[in-house]
């Protein structure tokens, strides 16, 4: 049956037609959806693991266990599941592996716009890269079975528009091959050194013997037009490089991005009067061409950094401009900003107040570094917060830790905050560390986490308790607020600050787009009391505006939190009933 799919929709219907039994993932877009469109077939286990290592590490067991496995993540989180994914090329699989990773060309979503293809390369693991929804669901088909084939796990590479972007596909029956009885052999799975070392020459000949395969395989395909001009090319790009130039060009396209093939390469080169590289992110494809001994241009031409689209081909290239391939210049911008009710929202406000120094994290609350709050001094990575604000009181003594706080979301704190506090509180440095329960996953879209107790399919679930965590973490002052009570808030900072020891404060309630939350009645303001002072407009709420030189707010999105009713003094906001 043919239809039209996402290209995570249509990654997770190749799990499903493959047989994979177990997914293990962490969210991260533009990777998310491809769980939450497995975890809708039943006979596919699927959870959200705290972190993707700990994914990674499930997923190797399931594959001991001998069913087929997977686990996603975006390109940062491949970073958190290096350990296990370098080794886990040593030992090789049981049943077939795949990792789904899906890079951020242009950061739409991201804190860097890394190449995955390094860690494939670095860790000696084939990757598979699709150009559209159809290729996407054959391909993870096909990199299970090559997982199994050549004793490796496999990696299929995403990007945010083959992820988000849609194409016809055609759907098959799930072939799900019998579960292989679990053998214990201990020279190939247990990775001490002196198994370790004889493992490696098996890499190095597996990865011979896959470019072997890659060099014949329909994964990569030659289409000859014109050979003036031959470019190889991937992935998205591979579409714009067909839009642009159609027939005028002979195109190499590559589905096998590691190990490169050289035999196929050659013999294009060969064919064509001039080569042309065109690939999103780093020159790699480029320096392998040249490392052959093959002339070619690709990044003196084409943007290293960034997204491509089809005019910035055809511009580089000489191909024909079209204004329908670009946005109007007048759409008007519209920044992120937290959403109408946020909960982050009063504690940004107070810590700006109390001109806080502020170590950020990832999530949605990153946005507590955008005006008018901007109340964030740093963000880094998942978990960093907490590390950074214990770096920076060490360094600082009593001067950093009278006004430094670390601020992390419940899911992050889960994610890699854990090992941060437990530094501090071994290292003992007196540091105060925001936790940002907003009983959800928020930036990703909603996902469960292990505080939230319930599980990807929204059933009952272990729960951490985070109060009881962190004291049993040796942080004896914890201590819970309610983010839209100002006061209380301004109380707790400035207490916990002052404090001579080690301090969490967690700032509880749940996300205001959350269907389960009732909100109360929209405000109004009364011009009579409202002075235009502009204080409300402190806290960049969307819901506030000013008009006529007064405030006014927008009542399609005002919650009723009645976080501007504590800031003005004048009484201008009111309820009616």
């Amino acid at each position: 049956m043919k239809q039209l799919m996402l290209g995570n929709k249509a990654f997770a219907r190749g799990l499903y037609e493959a047989g994979c039994s177990f997914v293990s993932s962490y969210p991260g877009t533009p990777s998310t959806e491809i769980t939450e469109e497995a975890v809708k077939y039943e006979e596919i286990y699927c959870e959200w693991a705290p972190n993707e290592k700990v994914a990674m590490e499930a997923v190797f067991g399931a594959s001991l266990a001998g069913v087929r496995a997977f686990c996603g993540m975006k390109h940062v989180g491949l970073n958190v599941a290096a350990d296990p994914l370098y080794t886990m090329s040593y030992t090789g699989v049981h049943a077939g592996i795949v990792i789904g990773v899906a890079d951020d060309p242009g950061m739409h979503s991201s804190q860097n716009e890394q190449d995955s293809r390094h860690h494939a390369i670095a860790a000696k693991v084939p990757m598979l890269e699709p150009s559209d929804s159809a290729e996407t669901l054959e391909f993870v088909k096909l990199a299970f079975e090559l997982s199994e084939k050549f004793d490796t796990p496999f990696l299929v590479k995403m990007c945010t528009r083959i992820a988000h972007s849609q194409s016809v596909v055609e759907t098959s029956e799930r072939v799900c091959p019998p579960v292989k009885p679990y053998e214990k052999n201990i020279a190939k799975n247990v990775m001490m050194p002196g198994n370790a070392i004889r493992r490696h020459p098996v890499i190095e000949e597996r990865t011979k013997a896959i470019r072997e395969w890659a060099e014949t395989s329909d994964i990569n395909k030659v289409e000859y037009g014109d050979k003036t001009i031959g470019i190889i090319t991937s992935s998205t790009s591979y579409q714009y490089v067909k839009e642009v130039f159609g027939e005028d060009v002979s195109v190499l396209k590559l589905g096998m991005v590691n190990p490169l093939p050289e035999k196929l390469i050659r013999d294009f080169a060969s064919n064509v009067t001039r080569l042309i590289v065109v690939e999103e992110g780093d020159p790699i494809i480029e320096e392998h061409c040249k490392a052959l001994g093959l002339k070619c241009d690709g990044k003196n031409e084409l943007p290293l950094c960034g997204e491509f689209s089809q005019n910035i081909i055809a511009e580089a290239l000489g191909g024909e401009l079209h204004e329908g391939r670009s946005l109007d210049v007048e759409i008007p911008v519209r920044p992120p900003i937290m959403c109408a009710g946020c909960p982050h929202r009063g504690i940004f406000y107070t810590l700006n107040k109390n001109k806080c120094v502020v170590m950020g994290d990832i999530g949605c609350y990153t946005l507590g570094a955008v005006a008018p709050l901007s109340a964030m001094d740093m963000t880094l990575c998942m978990g960093a917060s907490v590390s950074a604000v214990h770096g920076f009181n060490k360094a600082l003594g009593s001067e950093g830790e009278k006004k430094s706080v670390g601020i992390i979301g419940d899911s992050t704190f889960m994610h890699s905050g854990m090992t941060g506090l437990a530094n501090i509180a071994y290292n003992e440095s007196n540091s105060t560390v925001i936790i940002l329960d907003n009983s959800i996953t928020g930036m990703t879209g909603h996902q469960q986490n292990p505080t939230t107790g319930y599980n990807i399919k929204g059933d009952p679930a272990g729960k951490i308790d985070l109060e009881a965590l962190c004291r049993a973490m040796g942080i004896n002052r914890v201590v819970v607020v309610d983010p839209y009570d100002l006061k209380e808030c301004d109380r707790v900072i400035k207490e916990e600050l002052a404090a001579e020891e080690p301090s969490v404060i967690i700032a509880r309630r749940p996300c205001a787009l959350l269907k389960y939350v009732k909100h109360n009645t929209p405000l109004e303001v009364n011009t009579d009391k409202c002075t235009g002072c502009k204080s409300c407009m402190r806290i960049g709420c969307p819901a506030i505006s000013m008009k006529d030189g007064k405030a006014c707010v927008d009542k399609t999105l005002c919650v009723g939190c009645d976080v501007c009713t504590q800031m003005c003094g004048f009484g201008a906001f009111e309820r009616k009933e």
